[in-house]
């Protein structure tokens, strides 16, 4: 019925974030940020939090 996934709030004035497991239904397709962006990008993204998350931000 659920699946477990890592659900992240962020407070862009703070610029903290906080995470905790949530369940979200199977049926959901969740949005992924990242699906524009030519793979070479997300890549980088991905392997640096600090700018995974300034893109986020910016968004």
């Amino acid at each position: 019925m659920f699946e477990r996934c890592i659900g992240l709030a962020w407070c862009a004035g703070c610029r903290i974030y906080s995470g905790d497991m949530v369940h979200v239904p199977r049926k959901r397709v969740l949005a992924d940020a990242l699906v524009s962006l030519p793979a070479d990008e997300r890549d980088r993204l991905l392997r640096k939090e600090g700018a995974l998350v300034d893109y986020l931000d910016r968004r």
